[in-house]
């Protein structure tokens, strides 16, 4: 079965002024589209048919560079998306449990955030940085080279990634151009903490990566 791009929750303009609309239709309808496309060509070579997107992850090193790079890019960004939110429609801070473990795990809600721009500043060239919880259900931050994650075979640090940004040029080029920290520091503007601590509650605290669709 052929893996589709997913529609936005929103519609491009709802995420201004901290991501602009234009970059909002290219990054979904051109690259992450192309992802799909690709992986779905890639996939028509492949040993076996995969349908569960989260196996392609975990099976990467196996299957190939275009998988590998495909994959990532469709799992990635079907999650991104639903990682923001218009301003007002979701809680700015974490709630709950997740609240509670981000306190434990890095002193402070500030404190995770300085940690977690630093991985996304840093990251050299295109990828993303993250958070997730490792094998002991402890909550870190880590970050990846392109279209990789923390669910990967290949990853560093494995983790059940339950919050990302991606740090590619094309994510906030056109409107902050090189200046990759300012668009970081107005992404957690439109972070979707409704959805960030369902996926904890739902998924990652059981040990479970999150699914997405076909």
């Amino acid at each position: 079965m052929a893996y589709k791009l997913p529609d936005l929750p929103y519609d491009y303009t709802s995420l201004e002024p901290y991501i602009d609309a234009k970059t909002m239709q290219v990054h979904h309808d051109f690259h992450h589209n192309a992802y799909v496309n690709n992986l779905n060509k890639a996939l028509e070579g492949a040993s076996k048919s995969i349908e569960d997107i989260v196996c392609v992850q975990q099976q990467v090193s196996t299957l190939g560079v275009g998988i590998r790079n495909n994959g990532g890019g469709h799992y990635n960004h079907s999650l991104f998306w639903t990682w923001m939110a218009p301003v007002g429609t979701s809680n700015t801070t974490p709630t709950g449990e997740l609240k509670s473990k981000i306190d434990e795990s890095f002193g402070s809600f500030d404190q995770f955030k300085t940690k977690f721009n630093e991985a996304a500043a840093t990251r050299f060239g295109s990828g993303w940085a993250w958070l997730g919880v490792d094998s002991e259900g402890k909550l870190d931050i880590t970050s990846t080279p392109n279209q990789d994650n923390p669910l990967m075979d290949v990853a560093d640090k494995k983790l059940l990634p339950i919050l990302g940004l991606d740090v590619w040029e094309h994510a906030y080029y056109l409107k902050y151009q090189n200046r990759r920290p300012e668009y970081i520091n107005q992404w957690w503007n439109v972070v979707n903490w409704d959805k960030v601590v369902e996926y904890y509650d739902n998924y990652a605290k059981q040990g479970k990566p999150v699914p997405i669709g076909l």
